[in-house]
């Protein structure tokens, strides 16, 4: 099988996974960082490719377009991690815009075909911790954009070719003492 095809199948698997959870809502912000160096599998920053950024993001937008949420693409550290959004996310999560067009030299490969195949896209310069939940390939740092509290996820896939993958979701905080209660017995 080669690196491509590798690449479909597992984000196929993944995204098939996420949309079989009660864990995405609809219009909640989903945050991706992405190496498509380390997918390749080559050290970080070194070799990333928008052919294969391509098949992510195809595979990506269906989980958008199923699961009706918002996707930021985190683009790398020579950007300072801002991220790339649609216009509509930026306006409803009200982050700030910033002005810069990705390119695979800074910003990455992912973020930069991001950037070129949404619809109204925009750079802003922080999720401000509001992402709901996220996928890191080839270990970005994703966990800056999402909010308190973070639960780690298991997924039966653990790479998208050769890139180690972490999965995540958040869940409100659990406030309160002894007397709290925390899960509601009410019938609807």
């Amino acid at each position: 099988m080669t690196l491509i095809e590798q690449v479909k199948v597992d984000l196929e698997k993944i995204v098939d996974e996420w949309l079989a959870t009660d864990y995405l809502r609809e219009d909640e912000l989903f945050v991706i960082g992405c190496s498509t160096s380390e997918v390749a599998g080559k050290k970080i920053g070194t070799a990333g490719t928008e052919d294969i950024a391509a098949h992510i993001f195809r595979e990506l937008n269906r989980l958008k377009q199923e699961a009706n949420i918002q996707l930021a693409f985190q683009c790398c550290e020579h950007l300072n991690r801002a991220l790339v959004v649609e216009q509509s996310a930026a306006k409803t999560f009200g982050l700030d815009e910033v002005t810069v067009i990705p390119v695979p030299e800074a910003g990455g490969s992912m973020a930069s075909f991001a950037y070129k195949h949404m619809e109204k896209p925009v750079v802003v310069e922080s999720l401000g911790a509001k992402a709901h939940a996220g996928l890191d390939i080839g270990e970005t740092m994703i966990a800056m954009h999402l909010k308190p509290v973070v639960v780690p996820l298991r997924f039966s896939k653990k790479y998208i070719g050769e890139a180690r993958i972490g999965l995540a979701r958040t869940r409100p905080k659990l406030i309160g003492g002894e007397r709290a209660v925390y899960q509601d017995t009410r019938s609807n």
